[in-house]
């Protein structure tokens, strides 16, 4: 395909699905309970491809990472959607003013928007596509999926199979060819979903605008975990690394950095080596996932020398080499007195590098998050529930995992989503269903309605009923 021709056969894709979509607007329960089982069985029919089509992609990507952050929570996902479709499909009752309207009725309608545009980035490349398409298909819609151009073996993967499955009128996958990302963000969808960067965020945002099209964001941004005095140390480590050395720290939910108690730093680093070294003896670990591509691995180790050269202390998680630029990969590293303006701090980290900053006081943690961009997430440890309310009040984010982190976007029934620079609207569960619906309101009108006494000429009548109704 020809860049001048991008236009042209991305909007004939659209044109074909849209004629679908107003040909069967309003699939059944049974059509749509049959689409999420499709799409499920795609996955469990084709995950070693999956699996090998992604490690491909990374240069080295764990199995049972992938296995973990892809393939079970679209699988899982799923049969929550299948289980609850049918009550989120119904339509809502509302209150009617029975002095004005004798045996009129209110209802809101779920209704399918028609075609829906969605934008993968590459860390979770089929989770980030499928979990998607799980609530688009439930709301039922048609979709478009455009993938990243570091997701060239998957692309072609899910391009050559997914054909077998559904039909192009209802989805269609695209391989990203350098200009097809521009084009795709530009055509008339009638809601465009985009995981990625802030910065291309709001590009695709003001492509969106000029077709009035509807977005939802999902960005990034600076989450921190925030460890109270009073959480035990160890069972902190053990989960805040665990999390944010999965996928290499490629996660757009990850803990970017750490905020805890100044007495305490060393222990949590002497408790830190012995986790890591544990988990990942060495850089060559199979459970040990590549950075992505070259530039990212070039812009980490550059953001490592600029913490060294301004004063940091860098520890190494791992006895041996700290990377190894044959297999990108980076050893799991903290960093400790990273001055304010260095590159760590500067933007999201997105890799295995954690920052430590120690408090004295909480108020000044939450002084410092609230004064920069709300994060996607944050993670409050603490066993006192005044002290995790404090935050959860004071500090505003995407989202919460108390005593944990990452896994409030594992929870099927919770809403996904950021606020702020962190994106805009929801998915998953049933805001992820009323994301892609149009809730629709309709009022059905009684045989007789007191509206009539008040059509001109006006009377006494008329002002007996407007006071009547005034009371």
């Amino acid at each position: 395909m020809q860049p001048n021709d991008l236009p042209s056969a991305l909007d004939l894709v659209l044109r074909h699905q849209r004629q679908a979509y107003l040909a069967h607007p309003v699939p059944t329960l049974a059509e749509r309970r049959a689409d999420l089982k499709t799409l499920q069985r795609f996955v469990r029919e084709n995950t070693d491809a999956l699996c090998d089509a992604i490690s491909a992609d990374y240069g080295h990507r764990s199995r049972h990472e992938t296995l973990l952050g892809e393939i079970v929570p679209v699988i899982t996902g799923i049969d929550h959607d299948l289980k609850h479709l049918r009550s989120w499909m119904k339509p809502q009752r509302r209150s009617v003013d029975l002095r004005s309207f004798f045996g009129a009725r209110n209802r809101v309608i779920p209704q399918p928007l028609g075609v829906v545009g969605v934008i993968v980035p590459w860390n979770f490349p089929l989770n980030l596509s499928l979990v998607p398409l799980s609530a688009i298909f439930a709301a039922g819609n048609r979709a478009m999926v455009k993938m990243s151009e570091n997701s060239r073996h998957l692309s072609r993967l899910l391009i050559e199979r997914m054909p077998a499955y559904f039909p192009q009128e209802k989805l269609q996958f695209f391989e990203e060819t350098g200009d097809v990302g521009i084009a795709f963000s530009k055509l008339r969808f009638d809601h465009l979903l985009f995981t990625g960067s802030g910065a291309t965020g709001r590009a695709v945002m003001a492509a969106a605008a000029q077709n009035l099209c509807p977005v939802t964001l999902e960005l990034g941004g600076k989450a921190p975990a925030i460890l109270c005095d009073d959480f035990p140390l160890q069972v902190a480590a053990e989960r805040i690394l665990f999390v944010k050395y999965f996928n290499a720290g490629q996660i757009c939910t990850t803990v970017d950095h750490l905020w805890m108690p100044g007495p305490k730093v060393a222990a949590f680093v002497e408790a830190a080596k012995k986790i890591v070294r544990a988990r990942y003896p060495t850089l060559g670990s199979t459970d040990y996932t590549s950075i992505i591509d070259e530039r990212s691995f070039d812009r980490l180790l550059a953001a490592l020398q600029d913490a060294r050269d301004r004063g940091a202390n860098l520890v190494k998680l791992q006895d041996g080499p700290g990377f190894d630029r044959d297999t990108r990969k980076i050893a799991p590293t903290i960093v400790l007195n990273a001055p304010p303006d260095s590159m760590l701090w500067q933007r999201e980290i997105f890799g295995p590098i954690l920052p430590i900053r120690s408090y004295e006081k909480l108020d000044d943690v939450v002084n410092a998050i609230n004064a920069g961009p709300r994060p996607l997430a944050i993670y409050p440890f603490s066993n006192n529930q005044e002290t995790v309310q404090m935050l959860l009040d004071r500090v505003m984010s995407g989202g919460v995992s108390v005593n944990d982190a990452l896994f409030h976007v594992g929870q099927h029934d919770l809403p996904f989503g950021g606020v702020g620079e962190s994106g805009m609207g929801h998915y998953h569960s049933k805001e992820g269903f009323q994301t892609f619906s149009k809730l629709r309101p309709v009022f059905y009108q009684a045989r007789f309605s007191m509206l009539k006494l008040l059509m001109p000429p006006y009377g006494k009548l008329a002002d007996r009923v407007l006071q009547f109704l005034s009371k």
